[in-house]
């Protein structure tokens, strides 16, 4: 869950497990994923927008549940 206060970054919390994650001066920093979500044709959620963060310790927690595991590549370059 991300809050924002005049488009700057304020707070992100874990949607899992409640922790709030690092934030100054509006940059995250920490790991966190952020899922979201456009719901459109066939699906019971049409129209709806879902999002969502998970600190790292969580997002590690969810992977490891998958069948098939996340695909990985190094980055080199950072933006």
């Amino acid at each position: 869950m991300r809050e924002y206060k005049n488009e700057k970054l304020q707070t992100v919390i874990c949607n899992k497990c409640g922790k709030v994650l690092t934030v100054e001066n509006g940059i995250l920093k920490e790991g966190c994923f952020r899922g979201k979500q456009t719901f459109d044709y066939f699906s019971d959620k049409d129209g709806e927008i879902h999002a969502f963060d998970l600190c790292e310790s969580c997002y590690d927690d969810f992977v490891k549940s998958f069948q098939i595991p996340v695909s990985q590549k190094e980055e080199t370059e950072f933006l």
